[in-house]
């Protein structure tokens, strides 16, 4: 029965909100620093997000984006290609008047990296954490800029099945965009 209520109070809360259907895009700047068997490899890339998102850019908001990321650095082999990523977040907004609305934002990720250092497969899976800040800027009603800085915590697949460790990063991102809502 509280499941029941729960529910049709979610429900009622969504008809009653100002939330929106919001498509976005843009450019972000990826500086990830690699840890594998003892050693340290910080690699430099340029990425674009596509996202689709449901909320109000006052108050929450869920986003669902696909990340590329034009990988030129060897992270793991010399034959490493592109990435792709695919990210689920929660976002949290504050309307204080001001002309910005500042967000938090966070969620989880997953993806895999082009890459012969996995002899099976010829790419890596990999996991993230993801943490997040930053601020939209309100042009009109249906399209605004977003600034944000994201973290990243990412967690690779072994490189080998007989080894017990696995390749982590930490991944720190800027971000510059652009949304649309309707």
């Amino acid at each position: 029965m509280k499941k029941i209520l729960l529910i049709l109070l979610f429900i009622s809360s969504l008809l009653y909100a100002q939330a929106t259907v919001y498509f976005g895009t843009g450019y972000a700047y990826n500086s990830e620093k690699v840890s594998y068997n003892g050693s340290k490899k910080t690699i430099d890339n340029n990425a674009a997000r596509l996202k689709i998102g449901y909320g109000d850019k006052k108050a929450y908001a869920v986003e669902f984006s696909l990340d590329y990321v034009d990988n030129k650095s060897s992270i793991f082999d010399s034959g490493d290609g592109k990435k792709y990523g695919f990210n689920i977040e929660l976002l949290k907004a504050w309307d204080f008047n001001i002309f910005v609305n500042p967000f938090l934002k966070a969620g989880f990720g997953a993806g895999y990296l082009d890459t012969p250092a996995d002899l099976n497969n010829g790419s890596l899976t990999y996991g993230s954490w993801n943490l997040g800040t930053g601020f939209f800027i309100p042009i009109n009603e249906h399209f605004d800029i977003e600034i944000a800085y994201e973290y990243k915590y990412v967690s690779y697949q072994k490189l080998d099945n007989n080894l017990s460790i696995h390749p982590t990063s930490n991944l720190n991102i800027g971000y510059i965009g652009v949304n649309f809502r309707f």
